[in-house]
């Protein structure tokens, strides 16, 4: 039965700290009750403070209870049910004020009943604004931690897909090469240990130094050189940066400059065209990658039914991670696919 108990005094009361804030709110609560009742005239008016001060209390928690009933699974602000307690908390505020000045002469039980009942009335909507109001930024609240805990999950996930897709991909191409081109295999083995070894141990953050992926990015570059020779022709204008404080997200780059020398590889082509940029501006990091591919359509090699799931997957990640920061433009033209990114730094 006490634990009964215990449990409505804690739905009615909810935590301690809210009755020690009640305790604390108290104080003024009586001073300004007492010049009231000083103001119109009332007999024994330290009584009458403590017993209003202690009935608008009560009144505020009451409220409170009568409002969590339907508050529960609050979404949405209820801007009329807010309007509508303000209103009747500025209405009985100042009838109080006008009832003091015109009070009903002889009509002692009419002017307490004037009197109670609004100041009861007032009490009553005072705590149920406040736990509507609370109500609202707590659900508000909640569901932004759960959309924030989906995303980073979502994040992750992608995250750890990214390296397998390019280990697959790689070790394809790596294949191909020791049929052909044996020779070629022990300086990509040893490219393709640095690679991965920033995949697996340093590209687990959200966001790594921006040095470091630009660093990562000359290495898959360097890789790819031995791998195809003389076929291709490279350009690159990539800014030197020093800075650790510049930060990206990891992985990010590398995904639009493997799908370049994947496209321009699979062309007919006897050389094959890439030019990756990279500059700083004010804020900003800004890339392009270019690559030369097959002028017509028909013949493209067909791709697999894995293709195309690093720029599906670094989409993703950039709306979770730069939302309103970024702008991604994709050119196919007939000869080139252009890339360009603009990316606000963190």
């Amino acid at each position: 039965m006490s634990e009964i108990n215990h449990t409505t005094q804690d739905v009615f009361y909810g935590r301690k700290l809210y009755i020690l804030l009640a305790v604390i709110a108290s104080v003024p609560l009586f001073l300004a009750i007492e010049s009231y009742v000083k103001a119109i005239g009332v007999h024994e008016d330290e009584a009458v403070s403590t017993a209003a001060t202690m009935c608008f209390i009560a009144g505020v928690f009451a409220g409170r209870y009568l409002a969590q009933i339907w508050t529960h699974q609050l979404k949405s602000a209820p801007n009329g049910v807010i309007i509508l307690l303000v209103t009747i908390i500025v209405a009985c505020v100042g009838w109080l004020f006008f009832h003091a000045d015109f009070p009903l002469q002889g009509r002692v039980a009419i002017n307490l009943i004037l009197f109670w009942l609004p100041f009861a009335i007032c009490s009553l909507a005072v705590g149920m604004l406040i736990k509507i109001v609370r109500a609202y930024t707590q659900n508000r609240l909640r569901e932004a931690q759960a959309a924030a805990a989906q995303n980073k999950s979502e994040l992750h996930l992608l995250q750890s897909q990214l390296s397998p897709h390019f280990l697959f991909n790689t070790l394809n191409n790596m294949y191909g090469l020791s049929l052909t081109e044996h020779e070629k295999i022990p300086p990509l083995l040893l490219k393709l240990s640095d690679l991965l070894r920033y995949t697996v141990y340093e590209a687990n953050e959200v966001f790594v130094p921006l040095k470091d992926e630009l660093n990562y990015i000359s290495n898959y570059i360097a890789f790819e050189q031995i791998r195809l020779g003389d076929r291709l022709v490279l350009n690159m204008d990539i800014e030197s940066v020093t800075s650790a404080d510049i930060k990206i997200a990891p992985m990010l780059l590398i995904v639009f400059i493997e799908n370049a020398f994947k496209h321009s590889r699979n062309s007919a082509a006897q050389q094959i065209f890439i030019t990756i940029s990279l500059k700083l501006w004010g804020n900003l990091i800004l890339f392009s990658v270019k690559n030369s591919q097959s002028s017509a359509k028909e013949d493209r090699p067909q791709m697999d039914k894995h293709s195309g799931f690093g720029l599906a997957s670094v989409t993703k990640r950039l709306d979770l991670l730069y939302p309103g920061e970024h702008q991604l433009t994709v050119d196919n033209a007939n000869e080139l696919y252009t890339v360009m990114l603009q990316l606000k730094k963190k």
